[in-house]
């Protein structure tokens, strides 16, 4: 597949969370150790960028204008020209939790989850993250604990399905969803990487859907984003991206034909990055021939 890079060196830690604005034809991204959130303009190529206090896991922009950030273990608003912070809720408060991936329901409620806060790369304390959603009324409730590394999320185009993953037992899980309540049950694994591939697939960090309900995950430590059907949980298709630690993906473009990727530069030694020089940079790949699915932003 023909792939460019779209913003080199966008991150100088760990690169996560692209979402598309189809209004403003904006990408949003965080670089949740440099503490940041940015947005990168396609048609002029100029990136804006916001430094906090706090880690940030995620970035989703909100109907009223702003956008809501996973800015440590606090769910918050930031206006984007004025830089203030509201925090909405704080979670996990008796453990050392972050954010991490999130993602809009089609109704348009956040799933954030949060994982352990991490000794090395992708080596965290088990099970000490949970999912929670953050509905339109401004309320949470947590769905799930006993999670390791919460990440990506994605529905069905009926949405009667909704997928998540935890990346460390290499899971892709599927839930039967009630789109009006925002409740998720029977769950289940549709995708488990093999043991034998953990230095071809490493991890499964974030992921997306496309217009023909197929699953692509970003895998970490692959270097890659594989593309999943979910009713066999056999991988079709593979894009190799030239960031090692791969960590997500949006789709976006004014046709939803364009695929960018984000990878992480955080804890790459000099022989990693002398074989990916790009770690860190955010790529576009095109001519996959499929179209994606846009985003959702919050409507509380």
């Amino acid at each position: 597949m023909p792939l460019e890079v779209a913003v080199r060196d966008a991150c100088s830690t760990i690169g996560e969370g692209p979402h598309w604005d189809e209004a403003s034809q904006t990408l949003y991204y965080v670089d949740i150790e440099d503490k940041s959130v940015s947005r990168w303009n396609s048609a002029t190529g100029g990136v804006q960028k916001i430094k906090l206090e706090k880690t940030i896991g995620f970035v989703i922009p909100s109907k009223k204008g702003d956008v809501i950030i996973g800015l440590g273990q606090t769910i918050a608003r930031l206006e984007w020209d004025t830089k203030t912070v509201t925090v909405l809720h704080e979670v996990d408060q008796d453990k050392s939790t972050r954010f991490n991936d999130a993602k809009c329901d089609p109704r348009g409620r956040i799933w954030a989850g949060t994982m352990g806060l991490e000794k090395q790369v992708a080596v965290v304390e088990k099970e000490q993250g949970s999912l929670y959603c953050i509905d339109t009324d401004g309320t949470i409730k947590k769905h799930l604990d006993k999670v390791s590394i919460s990440n990506g999320l994605a529905w069905s185009a009926d949405n009667k399905t909704m997928y998540y993953i935890d990346s460390i037992p290499r899971c892709v899980y599927a839930f039967d969803y009630d789109i009006e309540t925002g409740t998720p049950s029977n769950q289940r694994v549709i995708v488990q990487l093999p043991p034998d591939t953990e230095k071809t697939l490493g991890y499964p960090d974030g992921m997306a859907i496309d217009s023909e309900g197929k699953l692509w995950v970003a895998c970490f430590y692959g270097g890659r984003v594989t593309r999943f059907d979910p009713e066999t949980g056999k991988q079709i298709q593979t894009v190799e991206v030239p960031g090692l630690r791969t960590t997500s993906l949006c789709f976006g473009g004014k046709d939803y034909d364009d695929m960018f990727v984000t990878c992480s530069r955080h804890g790459c030694t000099l022989d990693e990055l002398s074989k990916f020089p790009l770690s860190g940079s955010i790529f576009r790949v095109t001519g996959l021939g499929i179209k994606g699915c846009p985003a959702v932003m919050y409507e509380g």
